[in-house]
């Protein structure tokens, strides 16, 4: 393979996924000369260690992290040890909770100890910003605030909708953009990646290292905020649609197994190790149907299973998953619905195939040959609730239907 072909396709898996990138152009330079000539370059992410444990979304970044140190990108694993006493302002409603030291460093190492099972440590570098920040002066400080106006920092989404209602804004949550743009400045970062919510702290980076005389502007990889286990909203324990890097084997399992097919085409896209062109070998054989969607799913989930509680885990959760399914004598390779929320059980019978008319539907609930998670479906008005269940007619017609 020639190094302009190296090159591409380097290229093509850190675009991968991506919501946006700014300075493409530098990125390509900075791969180059790595291919060329053997020079690494510093590719910088932050983490406020404001949670003791990491979900399958925070790990987004981490991938896109491992994938940069595959093409010659060294890591600044940035713990933001000081800015996680003010709390980002990001998306938020009202002034953060601001965290004890105790708790800071009890996150630290949860969250690093998480990390390394995506990254390559050799090619890590993990850096504390309370070990500059702290040392800033009081005049540094107001210099540092000169660089950005009031005006500007109200533009910002959230700060203008709290301003509007007269939510209180600290004036310590308007130096957090700075303080996070003087981390590049300090770093000398290349490439800082975050997600789209981010998009303005990253861009501060670019400028305090132009108005501070680095000698580059950082690139900015954004990446999008995935999608929880609804396949609707961000993935948040806050809402109880997330995946735990620390679930149990089996849980993560049955968890994965529990998305859509639509959405796990986005999760292999994001979290998977396969290459491009390995999943659209995946996606073709699915198209074509000599490959079962349950199938793909179940090497996805072997995949971030082995990711996270070592390699063989995968495959022995998706054997106690199989175990578990014949026991109650459903099968595993289930058809796939999407409802509407409220949709009544007899349009969901017809919609699903089970029943080829209403009144057939009827007939059957009536002799108990319907079922909703092994449970007898005896009103024939029943209306579905959100989830994720198996449907069942008689003993071996089953389908797997998701309620939005």
């Amino acid at each position: 393979m020639s190094i302009e072909t190296k090159i591409q396709e380097a290229l093509a898996e850190i675009n991968r996924g991506s919501a946006e990138i700014i300075d493409d152009k530098a990125i390509e330079k900075l791969v180059r000369d790595f291919y060329e000539n053997g020079n690494n370059y510093f590719v910088k992410a932050g983490f406020d260690p404001t949670a003791p444990d990491l979900h399958l979304g925070h790990t987004v970044l981490l991938q896109k992290l491992a994938t940069f140190q595959k093409y010659g990108g060294i890591v600044q694993f940035l713990v933001g040890d000081f800015t996680a006493t003010i709390g980002d302002p990001t998306g938020k409603s009202a002034t953060r909770k601001v965290l004890t030291r105790e708790e800071i460093e009890q996150n630290i190492s949860s969250y690093t100890t998480q990390a390394f099972k995506i990254l390559d440590k050799s090619k890590t570098e993990v850096v504390y910003n309370n070990d500059w920040l702290g040392k800033l002066s009081a005049s540094d400080m107001i210099n540092l605030t000169s660089f950005l106006t009031v005006a500007r920092m109200l533009e910002r989404d959230d700060f203008s909708k709290r301003f509007k209602a007269n939510i209180p804004i600290s004036t310590s949550e308007f130096t957090y953009p700075l303080l996070q743009g003087y981390d590049s400045v300090y770093l000398k970062s290349d490439i800082e990646i975050g997600g789209t919510d981010q998009k303005f702290n990253l861009l501060m980076g670019r400028t305090l290292q132009k108005s501070y005389g680095v000698g580059k502007q950082q690139a900015v990889l954004m990446m999008p905020i995935l999608e929880g286990l609804d396949g609707v909203n961000k993935m948040s324990k806050s809402l109880n649609n997330y995946i735990g890097v620390t679930d149990a084997p089996n849980d993560m399992f049955g968890k994965i197994l529990s998305i859509s097919d639509e959405l796990m085409w986005r999760y292999y896209e994001l979290l998977s190790d396969k290459s491009l062109e390995s999943i659209k070998g995946l996606k073709d054989g699915v198209a074509d149907k000599s490959l079962h969607p349950k199938k793909i799913k179940d090497m996805l989930a072997m995949e971030i299973v082995d990711r996270f509680h070592g390699n063989g885990k995968g495959g022995e959760a998706r054997d106690e998953f199989a175990k578990i399914f014949a026991q109650k004598k459903i099968p595993t390779d289930l058809d796939e619905y999407q409802l509407e929320y409220n949709m009544g059980i007899i349009d969901a019978l017809v919609y699903c195939k089970l029943v080829p008319t209403n009144s057939q539907a009827r007939r059957d609930i009536k002799a108990g040959a319907v079922k909703i998670d092994q449970e007898k479906v005896t009103d024939e008005k029943m209306r579905l609730s959100r989830g994720e269940f198996v449907l069942q007619k008689g003993k071996k017609n089953f389908v797997k239907i998701i309620v939005k």
